[in-house]
């Protein structure tokens, strides 16, 4: 194996370990308090990471396995998504909120930075929700099917979908005119994909799709991924950021396997999800994890003391406009929680922290102080917004699982 390309043997046990151990420990808690079992990934990766125990590093192949995991995990996302239900009042509602939130969150960062245009780029971070990272929350916790899940979907999938667009502009270092040209270029090969994915597919494909879905052939799911490739290969190629493209493919493979019989699609998906959160989505929370900057947090207090602050910013920046641009029927106690789900982030923050860093427009403890932050978000406000919610009815039994409308908000 090349060298820059080592693989260090203990990373291939301790990993899986860690992912491993993850569900257990969430598991075991379970009785005393509800916690996602993505926390535990970070907390483990952090652990047995550089600035923990140092029993391992993330060499070339967790890397490369950790960004298919990002990759896959936007991808789920998209896929996730049903526009459809989703147009309308929850994501007109949703696209407002981020509106606020971008102007507020890019005025606060060029205040606080004595270099106005730097701490523009780096207020983007404020302006995110993971919705990879809620995404398995909601499924676990039954809340997917409901209207409350709609508008936790149509506000993340903004908070995740804009911000991209937003790096993709203002961090690609390409002029306005340039980086326009881009995303209509992009824009265009997404309408082809849509179109293609949209039309009746022949009979042939349909036959093959159903022969090899239990067998070694895997003709669907080799399709999907084959989607995911191109659609990540098309953004890189034209100097965007691979999240745009995998987010774009799951929305084209949703469509592209919406005719597709519902039997065969439930397995489809389980295949999928199998793929991304039986395998790459936990090596990228643990790798994660595994490269958070312990020292340069804890080496300061004043670096420190940023964590809670940008915390709060989240919430308060985030949070407060989904919240408060919720739909009038909504309770108080959900109307909470819709906003701790909306201010819960990390993905993006890593990434963009990672580009300013990278770029000299942040300094790498500012930068671990808002993964920092990040990192708390994902354990605190899933947890608090499933507390404001409340008892919520386990996933319904396959084949019995409801159809909510949400336009009904």
């Amino acid at each position: 194996m090349s060298a820059d390309f080592q693989v260090e043997p203990l990373s291939l046990v301790l990993i899986p370990a860690a992912a491993v151990a993850a569900p257990l420990i969430a598991d075991r808690l379970l009785r005393w308090i509800a916690v996602p079992t993505v926390v535990f990934e970070i907390l483990l990766g952090v652990l047995i990471g550089p600035d923990g125990l140092a029993w391992v590093h993330v060499d070339g192949l967790v890397d490369a396995i950790s960004q298919f995991g990002l990759a896959m995990l936007m991808f789920l996302a998209g896929y996730e998504i049903d526009f459809a239900k989703l147009r309308g009042g929850p994501l007109k509602r949703a696209g407002a909120a981020w509106l606020v939130t971008v102007v507020v969150a890019l005025g606060i960062g060029s205040l606080a930075n004595h270099v106005p245009l730097d701490g523009t780029f780096a207020g983007l971070a404020l302006t995110t929700t993971a919705l990879g990272t809620i995404l398995p929350i909601l499924r676990d916790a039954g809340e997917l099917p409901t209207p409350f899940g709609s508008l936790v979907m149509a506000t993340g999938a903004v908070g995740e979908f804009a911000p991209i667009i937003a790096i993709a502009v203002l961090l690609s270092g390409n002029a306005p005119a340039r980086s326009a040209l881009i995303l209509g270029v992009f824009a265009v090969i997404t309408a082809v994909a849509v179109a293609c994915a949209r039309r009746p597919r022949p009979g042939w494909m349909t036959r093959l799709m159903r022969r090899t879905l239990r067998t070694s052939g895997q003709f669907a799911i080799r399709t999907v991924i084959l989607v995911l490739g191109t659609m990540v290969a098309a953004a890189l190629r034209l100097d965007l950021d691979m999240l745009l493209g995998a987010f774009t493919a799951g929305i084209v493979a949703h469509l592209l396997l919406s005719g597709v019989p519902e039997a065969e699609e439930e397995v489809i998906e389980a295949k999928l999800e199998a793929i991304g959160f039986g395998f790459l989505v936990p090596v990228f929370f643990v790798a994660s994890g595994m490269k958070f900057d312990l020292d340069a947090l804890l080496g300061d207090p004043g670096t420190l003391l940023l964590v809670p602050g940008f915390l709060l910013l989240f919430l308060a920046v985030r949070g407060t406009p989904a919240a408060f641009l919720a739909p009038a029927g909504l309770g108080r106690r959900d109307r909470g929680a819709l906003g701790l789900y909306a201010a819960t982030a990390l993905p993006l923050v890593v990434v963009i922290t990672t580009i300013e860093v990278d770029a000299g427009h942040l300094p790498s403890s500012t930068a671990a102080a808002l993964v920092g932050a990040g990192m708390l978000s994902v354990l605190l406000f899933p947890l608090l917004a499933q507390r404001l919610r409340g008892d919520v009815r386990p996933p319904a039994a396959e084949g019995d699982r409801p159809r909510v409308n949400a336009e009904s908000w």
